[in-house]
Formats: C-alpha cells, sequence, structure tokens
C-alpha cells in the first residue's frame, strides 16, 4: 500500500483511539503514548500527525463532528414536513455512535477544552450554530419565535450530552434523549 495510503490509516486510527481513549478515562487525563500504543503506532508518530494531543482531540472532534454531519444530513432526507425535520435532528443528535458512552465523553472533554483553546473554541461555534439553524428552519412554519425555541431546543441537547457524561448509570439512551428534546419542542409549540 502507498504510504500514503498508510498515512490515512493511521490517522483514522489514531482519531478512533484518541476517542476510545478519553472515554475510558472519562477526561483528556491520557497521553499521547497510550492513545499511539491503542492505535497500533509509535508515540513519535503520533505527535508527527497531530502535534500535541490538543491537536488529536480537535481532530477527533471534527470526525464526531463529520459523522454527525451526515447522519443529520440522511435525517433530514427523509423528512417531508418541519416536524419531521425536527424529529431528524433530534434523532441524529442522540443516534448511533453518535450518543455513545465514548464519544459523550468527547464532547464533554471538548466542551472544557473550548473554554482555553481558541480553535476548539471555534469548532464549537461552528457547531452551535449549525445546530440552531437546522432547528430554525425547521421551525420558521410552526411558531412567531423560531430562533428562541431553537437555541433552547440546542441547549437541552447541549445539556443532555453532559448529564448523560456525568452519569454512572448504564450507557446513554439516544432514543429516550431524542424523545425529550422533541417533548420540549412539542410544548414550546402548543
Amino acid at each position: 500500500m502507498p504510504r500514503t495510503g498508510m498515512m490515512a490509516i493511521r490517522k483514522d486510527a489514531l482519531v478512533n483511539a484518541t476517542i476510545s481513549e478519553i472515554g475510558r478515562a472519562g477526561s483528556l487525563d491520557v497521553t499521547v503514548g497510550q492513545i499511539a500504543k491503542v492505535a497500533g503506532v509509535s508515540s513519535a508518530l503520533a505527535h508527527h500527525y497531530f502535534g500535541s494531543k490538543d491537536d488529536l482531540l480537535l481532530a477527533a472532534m471534527r470526525a464526531i463532528l463529520r459523522e454527525f454531519g451526515a447522519a443529520a444530513r440522511a435525517e433530514l432526507a427523509k423528512a417531508t414536513t418541519p416536524m419531521q425535520r425536527l424529529d431528524a435532528i433530534a434523532r441524529a443528535s442522540f443516534g448511533g455512535k453518535n450518543f455513545s458512552p465514548d464519544v459523550v465523553s468527547a464532547w464533554l472533554t471538548f466542551y472544557v477544552m473550548a473554554q482555553r483553546d481558541a480553535e476548539a473554541a471555534r469548532l464549537l461555534r461552528v457547531y452551535q450554530h449549525r445546530l440552531v439553524s437546522n432547528l430554525t428552519h425547521g421551525l420558521r412554519p410552526l411558531t412567531s419565535e423560531p430562533q428562541r425555541i431553537a437555541e433552547t431546543a440546542a441547549a437541552l441537547i447541549d445539556g443532555l450530552y453532559i448529564r448523560h457524561a456525568l452519569a454512572e448509570v448504564g450507557p446513554p439512551d439516544g432514543t429516550a434523549a431524542a424523545a425529550r428534546v422533541m417533548d420540549y419542542l412539542n410544548v414550546a409549540l402548543a
């Protein structure tokens, strides 16, 4: 296999190992060496590809956000009504790997990182803006206050991630979390 192909494979392995190790530790209290070992590469190679542990976490969050974006687009493609659009966003937010324990831990770590790192803060703002924008689009035909309701729903989504990250009671329940968001939206629209 060409070296460029191996580089992509190794980078993906490092990104997946970062998510896994943050999930295992429940924080960013892991070393690049630990991440590299799980990925099956040397610590030096991990530093060569990404530079620092923070850069690894940013790469992991970009991968998580790409997966979320793909899930959201797939769900939204099936929606034909505003309520179906809102439900699609809620399901994508808590579906599949997007709401797995490792990814939830990565999100919690990312929220903390965004307080001190400009690039993480920028990436978080982009995610939040897109989430609110998609919710607002679905809410616009249903209410005179789509922005306010969308911002509250987005805060609820983020809050459910934080609550599940801090809970010690089994794996996150994405179906129940999506239902809570829809319950809120139904009450807000009533």
